[in-house]
């Protein structure tokens, strides 16, 4: 409610949601060329989760299931298909035996590592295409779109 009791209009103006739109669009595409270029052998949701052990873990089961935002038994799952493939160890809690806690293994961090390397490696070939000004605006943006996504931590 504004000051005079009237509801908040919360809708952007034209020129901010068209705006919106064109960069939602290039985002998802750049994301899906990336995820080709990586040559991800794993679905979105199993690489988003071992990127959240590696840089958060080990992790409890629960943890992980907040971090992503899924339920316990689908991260079980996630969990246990990340187990199947080497990418992961899970280990009881000492403290707590009820509670098992999961951590990257060394063939985890190789395969995002490599991955990461693929996607740096197509940027940098596309960003290498650009004429000079057009590459200085975009290191100009980045600033910014960075702080797009500071509230989302």
């Amino acid at each position: 409610m504004t000051a005079m009791g009237e509801p908040e209009d919360h809708t952007a103006p034209p020129a901010t949601s068209e705006l919106a739109a064109r960069l939602r669009i290039v985002v998802m595409r750049l994301h899906r060329r990336l995820r080709a270029e990586a040559g991800d052998e794993l679905s979105p949701t199993l690489v988003a989760a071992l990127v959240s052990i590696e840089r958060q873990g080990p992790l409890t089961l629960g943890r992980l299931a907040e971090l992503e935002r899924v339920t316990p038994p689908s991260i079980t799952r996630v969990v246990t298909a990340l187990e199947r493939d080497g990418l992961v160890t899970r280990t009881v809690d000492e403290s707590d035996r009820r509670v098992s806690r999961v951590g990257i293994t060394p063939k985890g961090a190789r395969l995002l590592d490599r991955n990461r390397t693929r996607k740096a490696a197509y940027l940098a070939r596309r960003l290498g295409t650009l004429p000079g000004g057009d590459l200085a605006r975009v290191r100009e943006a980045l600033p910014i779109l960075e702080r797009l996504l500071e509230g989302d931590r």
